[in-house]
């Protein structure tokens, strides 16, 4: 089975990078090996569905410049493919003076990342935004939306698939051997020669890179982000989507309210450590990738720096009570009976030998590879423009 590119991951940044490719050239021959049995089985089908604006990120960052640029040609893509969406904005509140320092830097770096007709708020504007919030000071994001990925994700597969891309699905990687100017990627029954490798493995993507011979300083931690669910008679607590203001030192943006493009409201997440790399609840565990995670020098500097705030994300993970306190920071008529079990997804948090958490995108290019290692969130919405983007790689080697 021979191939010119083959992309390893059908989450939406895999399928993104085949329907790139085939736009600008059809005759590639193309294959998508993907472990599970369909498309979107792991981060992007436990997204929150949300459309970022890119006001939090560092100005020049990759994630600031993917998501602007990402941002635009999702909403070109929903709207030629008539995928259901919604601009329908969002706060970020404020609760205390500390925070409402916080809030104008975010604002600042909002309209550095050229965002616009952002605005502060008052107390009484925030009530007029969301009647139930309870804040000191806000910013209104009208960039903000939501839609649902897994529709997205189907619909760039269907493109793609119809334009010659080869799903070969069930097919898991056990092995990349690397060529003068090509590569034999082996998985349990097959083997593939390809001229160019494109990893979207998600929360494998460390481990293909370095089957690849990558050299890596990083690990990805599995980290679960578990959400409650507003019952349906409450979800008119939410208009849209609320924020609190992130704590700068952690790359997660805190318990928060999103409403959903089927109407319901999703509360949460937290953010725990998972017991294995695809652990979406409490019983899922691989005792080797959870003692991978735990004896990672990395990991163990950060929860030796962090300890309280695990410790308490833990205790917040088995307490509902503790989780619906979060909660009423924002909305505080919200109680334990509001709620019901909602899903979870986890997050691939590429960790530093020296403890730190990696908040921006990472690539790596080879010869004739790219290897997509930290893509957390905006990379939904940056999606198209991250497929564009190594589209416009791979075809360069062809000129």
């Amino acid at each position: 089975m021979e191939y010119d590119v083959t992309v390893i991951g059908a989450g939406i940044v895999g399928l993104s990078v085949a329907y790139n490719l085939l736009q600008e050239k059809p005759e590639l021959k193309i294959a998508i090996l993907e472990k599970e049995k369909d498309i979107a089985a792991h981060q992007t089908g436990h997204n929150s569905g949300v459309i970022h604006s890119g006001i939090y990120y560092e100005p020049g960052s990759a994630k600031a410049i993917n998501c602007k640029n990402g941002y635009d040609l999702l909403l070109e893509f929903c709207k030629k493919e008539n995928i259901h969406h919604e601009i329908c904005g969002k706060i970020i509140v404020a609760t205390n003076s500390d925070e409402e320092e916080k809030l104008q830097n975010i604002f600042d770096r909002g309209i550095e990342n050229g965002l616009k007709g952002l605005k502060i708020l008052d107390k009484e504007e925030l009530l007029d935004k969301e009647p139930n919030v309870s804040g000191t000071k806000g910013i209104l994001v009208p960039q903000a939306g939501i839609v649902d990925y897994k529709k997205v994700a189907q619909r760039l597969f269907e493109i793609s698939r119809d334009a010659g891309a080869n799903y070969l699905f069930n097919h898991k990687v056990t092995a990349v051997q690397k060529h003068e100017n090509a590569y034999t990627i082996k998985t349990i029954d097959k083997e593939i020669s390809t001229r160019f490798l494109i990893n979207c493995a998600g929360l494998y993507s460390d481990k293909i890179a370095k089957m690849d011979g990558v050299g890596l300083d990083f690990k990805i931690i599995p980290f679960r982000g578990e959400y409650y669910l507003l019952k349906d008679e409450k979800a008119g607590l939410v208009k849209n989507l609320i924020y609190p203001v992130p704590d700068p030192s952690f790359p997660f943006l805190g318990v928060h309210f999103t409403r959903r493009i089927n109407g319901k409201v999703d509360a949460g997440p937290n953010a725990v450590l998972a017991f294995k790399r695809e652990g979406y609840t409490k019983r899922d565990i691989n005792v080797k990738e959870f003692i991978e995670s735990i004896s990672y020098s990395g990991f163990i500097k950060i929860a030796l720096k962090y300890w309280k705030v695990g410790m308490y994300e833990m205790y917040r993970s088995f307490s509902k009570k503790a989780f619906v306190a979060s909660l009423q920071k924002l909305i505080p008529v919200i109680t334990e009976e509001d709620l019901e079990v909602g899903e979870s997804g986890v997050r691939a948090q590429l960790c530093g030998k020296d403890g730190s958490l990696v908040d921006d995108f990472l690539i790596k290019h080879t010869k004739n590879a790219v290897h997509i290692i930290n893509a957390p969130s905006p990379a939904a919405t940056s999606s198209l423009n991250i497929g564009k983007d190594i589209s416009a790689v791979v075809l360069k080697a062809y000129e």
